[in-house]
């Protein structure tokens, strides 16, 4: 018996309205973003060093001094900022406050911050960065731009590097909800299929039950025959023997169906009505010409003896084929053809003209997934598929010869 499919494919689409939670921690950079963000910072820092030194007018050698510490400070610290915003975002605002070189690296901070915890955090960090550099312009004053521009420009520049971290925080924290919310479809898309396949057994399993029950019982009844009236005549117990072991060859062809159907309650199951076999196929497509529905029918093989199994299979195919033409392509003439042989294998195709596009039947449908499910269960296969502007189901049945 063919083993059941196991691919499941995966949401093609989906939408989000849920609210991010706002305490989602954005996640470190990876070493060549932290190693491309230190030199990019460092080159800055270098350059704003060169600036200090080369100011006109000169600089004391104290504020030399100084101002290479911060810049030796600033530059190891980068790497820092990417793995402990917070704290190292203080320790350059203090930077900030004693020179200018460290204006670089404090910057960086303040966004990153703001990217990567919450806005209460990050309006502290920028809150001390604004500090450090007023307090800066007090004891070492911008050449050339008044105090009240440098609070305006240095005001100005935290709010937007606060707006630009936030904003990204946003898009990162939407991004981090669409996957969440993504593979949770997929869990439950999984989780139908599963149900979907577990229905289906479970209902073949009580189709086959009635059939299995009423092969073993006229086994037992040949067999007790044969067992209390042993003085029988010779050829009635060669024909009970025959009988036997026909009926016994159709409980193993029937018994496949059922071989690794998994029925944990069978209590809590319902019989239901006796199911349709191919007999009933010409009522079905009765009711779908009754319908509108144009079906063409091309019987190529006597099947007025097919067995029950592989009728009622038959009828639930053709059953799924015409439900699938009346949702997808209404008014479409819908062909059908039947061929094969006894003891070979039984072919059923059913197509009919589709939209040009039609990509197929829906990747979560259920009602595919329970053919499937019948045909491998009987040893046969089943293959959907659109070619040439045609929908195209063909099954294809193993006919054991009766």
């Amino acid at each position: 018996m063919s083993a059941p499919t196991r691919n499941v494919q995966r949401v093609s689409s989906l939408s989000l309205t849920a609210d991010c939670p706002a305490d989602w921690s954005i996640q470190a950079p990876g070493r060549a973003v932290t190693t491309a963000a230190t030199v990019a910072v460092s080159v800055l820092v270098l350059l704003s060093l060169w600036g200090e030194l080369t100011r006109a007018g000169g600089v004391s050698p104290t504020l030399v001094i100084l101002d290479v510490a911060v810049a030796v400070l600033s530059c190891a610290a980068v790497p820092l900022v990417l793995r402990r915003p917070v704290a190292t975002a203080g320790v350059l605002a203090v930077a900030s406050l004693l020179s200018p070189v460290a204006t670089p690296a404090s910057t960086v901070a303040t966004v990153h911050t703001a990217r990567a915890r919450p806005l209460r955090t990050a309006l502290l960090v920028a809150g001390a960065g604004v500090v450090g550099h007023l307090l800066r312009g007090l004891w070492r004053p911008v050449p050339g731009l008044g105090f009240g521009w440098w609070v305006l420009l240095v005001v100005a520049v935290h709010a937007a590097l606060l707006a630009w971290g936030a904003r990204a925080r946003s898009q990162q924290s939407l991004v981090m909800a669409l996957r969440e919310r993504a593979a949770r479809l997929e869990r439950d898309q999984q989780r139908r299929v599963q149900d979907a396949r577990l229905t289906e057994r479970r209902r073949i399993a009580v189709e086959m039950h009635d059939t299995l029950a009423h092969r073993l019982s006229l086994l037992a009844a040949y067999a007790g025959a044969m067992e209390f009236r042993p003085d029988a005549a010779p050829e009635k117990v060669t024909a009970a023997a025959g009988v036997v072991r026909a009926e016994a060859a159709r409980a193993l062809v029937e018994l496949r169906e059922v071989i690794g159907v998994l029925r944990d309650d069978e209590d809590d199951l319902d019989r239901g009505a006796p199911q349709p076999t191919w007999s009933d196929v010409e009522l079905l497509i009765a009711e779908a010409r009754d319908a509108g529905a144009s079906v063409e029918v091309q019987c190529r093989v006597d099947i007025t003896d097919l067995p029950p199994t592989i009728g009622r299979t038959t009828y639930r195919l053709v059953q799924e084929a015409l439900t699938n033409a009346r949702r997808h392509a209404p008014g479409q003439p819908v062909e059908l053809v039947l061929g094969g042989s006894p003891g070979e294998r039984l072919d059923i195709d059913v197509s009919n003209p589709v939209h040009r596009d039609y990509a197929g039947p829906r990747a979560g449908g259920t009602g595919l997934i329970g053919m499937r499910e019948r045909v491998q269960l009987l040893g046969g296969e089943l293959s959907p598929e659109v070619t040439a502007g045609r929908f195209r189901l063909h099954a294809r049945l193993p006919w054991p010869e009766r």
